[in-house]
């Protein structure tokens, strides 16, 4: 089998993981079939929208989109998409109320 020549910051992970440094994070699973489902819905694109928002709303969404680690714009189209499919709660709300 061929070696692969790392550059310094994967040889630094590589020896990092061998040592056992690394620890799994709970949810992970659950989480990253959460965000999958997310880019399959952003990837069917086939219509756009134009809307105009507050620049505080679009500041803090863009705020939540960065904590979430996903562009803003796939944040409101999730967001959208959960409303339509009845998947969006409003918080403080118990499930199966909308």
């Amino acid at each position: 089998m061929k070696k692969v020549k790392l550059v310094k910051e994967e040889q630094e992970l590589l020896e990092s993981y061998e040592k056992g440094e690394w620890v799994d994070v709970p949810g992970f699973g659950k989480r990253k079939k959460e965000l999958m489902s997310y880019a399959k819905a952003t990837v069917l694109k086939n219509k756009r929208v134009n809307i105009r928002v507050s620049q505080r709303d679009l500041e803090l969404i863009q705020r939540r989109a960065l904590e979430e680690g996903i562009p803003y714009q796939t944040l409101i189209s999730s967001l959208l998409h959960k409303f339509v499919n009845g998947k969006l709660i409003e918080k403080g709300k118990g499930a199966g109320k909308r």
